[in-house]
This record gives C-alpha cells, structure tokens and sequence, in this order.
C-alpha cells in the first residue's frame, strides 16, 4: 500500500486514474467480506476459505505483469483483491472464536500483522533506493507466497455450522441507534483515510523525501498503532467506548490538519504519525469487540462482513475517489483538509448517538 501509488505513478497514470484505482482496493470490501462471511458461518471451513482466498488472490495479482493499461489494471485489481480482502474478516472471527473469553488478548495478536507491515515496508523501501520503482511487483510475490503458505499452517477448523439465528434478529441490531451512528462513525473515519492511502506516499515526496523515508514513516505509524494494540485492554477498563471513539477522533483530526499544513517539519510529521495508534489502532480494536458485543454468536460473521464492507469498503473508496479530486483540482494538502472535515462530522455523530453493547446476556439472543 505505501509505494503502490507511487508504482501507479510511475506507470504514467494521471493522479484521478491513481485515485480510482486505488479505490478499487477499498470497493471490493463492499462486497468480498460479505459473501465470504456468509459462506464462513455457513460452512463453519473458515480456514480452508482463507487458503482459498490466498491462492486465487495471488493468481489474479500475476495480472499486473502483463501491464494491461488502466482499464485491465482495474479489472486485475478488482478480480485480485475480492479474493484478497477475504483474508482479514474472516482471520477476525477465527482469532476472536480461538480465543473464547480471553478477548483482551486479541489486540497482542493484531501486533504481529503489525510487526509483518512494518518489515516488508522497511525492506522494500530500501531495496527501492537502489531499483525502479516499475520492479515492485515482483517484490510483491514473496509476500503473497508467504501468505498462502502461513494460512497452511494454521490448523482446520472442525466444520460445526452454527445453531440457526433468531428469526428477523440481524434487521433488529442493524437498525439500532447505536450501531447506525457506529457504522456511520466508521464510514467516515474510512473516509477520511482515503488521501492518506492514496496520496501520503506522493504528498512526501512532492516534499522532498526519499523512499526509504517514505517507507520508514509509514512504518512509524505502525509502531505506534502495536504500542496502542499492547495497551489497548487497559484503556478499555478506564474509558467509556465513547470516550474513546471520541478521543480517537480528535486525535484523527488533528493528524490530518497536521500532515496537510507542516509536511516540511520532520518532528511534527513524526508526531503526526504517532497519532496512527488512535486513528487506526484504537478505533478498530474496539470496533472488534464492540461489533461482537452487539452481533452476538448468531451473527458475528454477518457484523465482521458489514464492519469492513460499509466502512473500509465504502468508506475507503469513496474517501479515495474523492481525494483523486482534490489532488487533481487542488493539492495533496486540500485532500488531507477534505479527511479533516469528515472528522468534524464523524465526532458530531458519535458524540450524540454512540453507546455501549449491550450486556453479555442479551447480546446471545441477537
């Protein structure tokens, strides 16, 4: 993600074709987790889905090397990540199931997708200091090869389907107050997100950084989003879901406002990007478990699906499609201004509708 708009841009792209395509990654989560969640509590082979997914996604990327143009690079980057973004919803559910009443102890292992994140952007930004930038697919393919043979160590779930859900209950928590100003919370964060997935690695190095920079802020982000995971249970006992949503937020906001106006001082982009940990790392840890606490065991799959399609599907495409406008018609800056005031908005919602899941007694009944 970090050095693909940069790869786009140096295939001649414009920065809207950019911003398309890049939406694309996001518009497949509309769909893909959803279907995949629903086959998942179906069938109850969640891992043999995964596997699934990380064979025939890595299939469809090989797309790329035929340099289709942009019209085949949308379609490879459509069939690709349908199967790609069936991965992560679906790991969600058979970590959390695995875990059972040891919840808190999911976010210790989120890190590691964390830990993997930061590696490969450390490594390839480095070795892009010394090769094209047209050579990153191929350094792609050792990732995708290790994802597909970690997912064959991960042992096969028994195949119990679920016990039949309560007639009617999935409109019920759907229509809830709360879960629509915590869907709409979400959509929104995505949104705002959009420039800094299509447009952060091209922002800095309008300013003036290398790759390898580029590669190691995008790392610092992360670190302290594993900082924010290994912590994360205690803030849950100390604040409120919505205090921490709301807190998130601000925090998010301001991040935005910084990286669109004081780009060309270090200490302050380092800081910007230490804020990673609320704007991505708190937010989508209680996001987790606040959608178990709502969806309940009927229903878990179905919530998992709707979170990321509504919110980083959605949200993430629209938020990408649009910052390809302002970029265009204005500058990078304009667009990070643009997540900005979705955040505005986003704290407005969840400060007025946003409540707690209901207690564990109700939540089985769905």
């Amino acid at each position: 993600m970090p050095y693909w708009s940069l790869y786009l841009e140096g295939q001649g792209f414009t920065y809207l074709q950019i911003a398309t395509l890049m939406a694309t990654i996001q518009l497949t989560k509309i769909v893909a987790p959803s279907v995949w969640g629903w086959l998942g509590d179906r069938s109850g082979q969640r891992v043999r889905l995964v596997r699934f997914g990380a064979i025939t996604g890595s299939f469809f990327f090989a797309g790329v090397f035929l340099e289709p143009g942009f019209y085949g690079l949308l379609l490879v980057m459509l069939a690709f990540t349908f199967f790609w973004n069936a991965i992560l919803p679906l790991y969600e559910v058979i970590t959390l199931r695995t875990l059972g009443q040891r919840k808190e102890k999911y976010g210790k292992i989120r890190l590691w997708g964390s830990v993997g994140f930061i590696v490969a952007v450390g490594v390839v930004g480095a070795i892009l200091e010394y090769v094209p930038i047209q050579s990153l697919p191929w350094l792609l393919l050792p990732v995708f090869a290790g994802i597909a043979v970690s997912a064959f160590l991960v042992p096969s779930e028994q195949g119990e389907r679920k016990p039949p859900a309560p007639k009617g209950s999935l409109k019920a928590i759907v229509t809830h107050p709360a879960v629509i100003a915590f869907f709409l919370m979400n959509f929104l964060l995505q949104v705002s997100h959009g420039a800094y997935y299509t447009f952060f690695s091209i922002h800095l190095e309008q300013h003036g950084y290398g790759k390898l920079s580029i590669g190691l802020l995008w790392s610092l982000g992360v670190i302290a989003e594993i900082g924010l995971f290994l912590v994360m249970h205690r803030l849950s006992r100390r604040f409120s879901v919505r205090q921490i949503a709301i807190g998130a937020l601000t925090l998010t906001m301001i991040r935005w406002v910084l990286i669109a106006e004081v780009t060309d001082v270090l200490a302050v982009l380092i800081f910007a990007q230490c804020l990673h940990a609320a704007s991505y790392g708190a937010l989508h840890a209680l996001s987790v478990q606040y959608i178990q606490g709502f969806f309940g065991k009927h229903h878990h799959g179905q919530g998992q699906a709707l979170y990321s399609g509504l919110t980083f599907g959605a949200g993430g495409a629209l938020g990408a499609w649009m910052s390809g406008f302002l970029v265009d018609g204005f500058s990078t800056s304009a667009a990070f201004w643009g997540g900005a005031v979705a955040m505005l908005v986003a704290i407005v919602i969840t400060w007025r509708g946003l409540r707690p899941p209901p207690a564990p007694a109700v939540q089985t009944e769905g």
